[in-house]
């Protein structure tokens, strides 16, 4: 009897020996889980990422190299001028086929933020960003700051020849020397010549003078290039000497494809654009756009694209930064963003319809 009562309490705690055992398997499991499904985690993220930006094949292959071997997601990337991805996106508002808007003037976000195309998102970074640097509705958040120049063609202009200010390139001497990206295909070029306008509109509300301005300016360029590239080669090349573009991109040509350029930041002042990134509202693929918004805004990202690719960071926490950027004095023009994106659709309409080319024309005509 005595054996018997032995042997069945052996079998009733082997059963709750087992049952612990199984408890604490099931429990340590449910943690390994609840590990692993934090927000951004590859169990949570979707197979891919597609990702419209004008920041060019160079910068968008290399962090798609980076973002695939962190992530195993697909990212997935079209390039094009940052106006064209704003109406491209208008265009697929009732089907979104962007997920994350990456590389434009603040100005567009701010009108695709009008037009309900952006999604909120405040990123994990947010205390590293002064206001100035992102939407104060967090549709959107600045990468990157970029100063517009004069570029010129080291070896056709010297260094004191070359214009110190914007009213400088409608000098008779620089006639057909310009190459000008075309403006309405470029975020960067609509905001330069509507800045333009803007210095006189502010005060009288009247863009006449700045159309003025933006006439004469077309009686000196030679050429409206489709596309930045076709702009650079023009340029290096030396069928035209001048145009008028951004800080970064200049640098960049100059110091890693060996293109004969230098740039002058205008003495009156120059605009200074907030580069952003966006998740496009309705994405397909939302939770692999947080990941990316994430991934190329790290320290560690916004160093290397000073570093690599001479973009100036809006964090303000990136340490040891180039020293063309630490020691580059800009000075920004003041601007109302709200006004000047109120009006530049207009003004830039006018240029297109009652500007270009216009000289041109008459004198074909003649």
């Amino acid at each position: 009897m005595k054996k018997i009562w032995v042997l069945c309490f052996a079998l009733m705690l082997s059963f709750v020996l087992a049952g612990c055992m199984a408890g604490g398997d099931e429990e340590e499991s449910n943690s390994a889980k609840n590990e692993g499904s934090g927000e951004g985690s590859g169990e949570d993220l979707e197979d891919k990422v597609v990702v419209y930006s004008p920041h060019g094949k160079d910068i968008l292959s290399d962090f798609e190299k980076q973002f695939e071997k962190e992530y195993d997601v697909d990212m997935e990337f079209l390039d094009m001028g940052s106006q064209e991805i704003l109406d491209r996106v208008r265009s697929e508002k009732n089907n979104p086929q962007a997920d994350v808007w990456w590389g434009a003037p603040q100005v567009n976000f701010d009108q695709a933020k009008e037009d309900g195309l952006l999604a909120e998102y405040k990123p994990s970074y947010a205390d590293a960003l002064d206001d100035m640097y992102h939407d104060e509705d967090w549709m959107w958040s600045g990468t990157s700051i970029t100063p517009e120049v004069i570029l010129y063609n080291t070896k056709e202009i010297s260094e004191e020849e070359a214009p110190k200010d914007w009213d400088d390139l409608l000098d008779p001497k620089w006639e057909d020397e310009i190459i000008i990206r075309y403006p309405l295909a470029s975020g960067t070029m609509r905001t330069i010549y509507s800045s333009i306008i803007y210095r006189t509109y502010k005060d009288t509300e009247d863009p006449q003078e700045g159309y003025e301005w933006l006439q004469k300016l077309d009686e000196n360029t030679k050429e409206y290039a489709a596309n930045p590239e076709i702009m650079y080669n023009q340029v290096a090349k030396g069928a035209g000497s001048l145009s008028v573009w951004n800080m970064p991109d200049t640098v960049m040509l100059a110091e890693e494809k060996g293109y004969p350029f230098d740039y002058v930041i205008p003495e009156s002042g120059t605009p200074v654009l907030t580069e952003g990134i966006a998740i496009v509202k309705g994405a397909q693929h939302p939770k692999a756009a947080e990941a990316f918004y994430e991934f190329v805004n790290t320290p560690e990202a916004a160093k290397l694209l000073a570093e690599t690719y001479y973009r100036i960071p809006t964090r303000d926490d990136v340490e040891d930064l180039p020293d063309w950027i630490t020691e580059t004095e800009i000075n920004p023009m003041e601007i109302d963003w709200s006004l000047f994106q109120e009006k530049s659709g207009e003004w830039m309409e006018h240029w297109d319809n009652k500007i270009k080319n216009t000289e041109k024309d008459k004198s074909e005509e003649g």
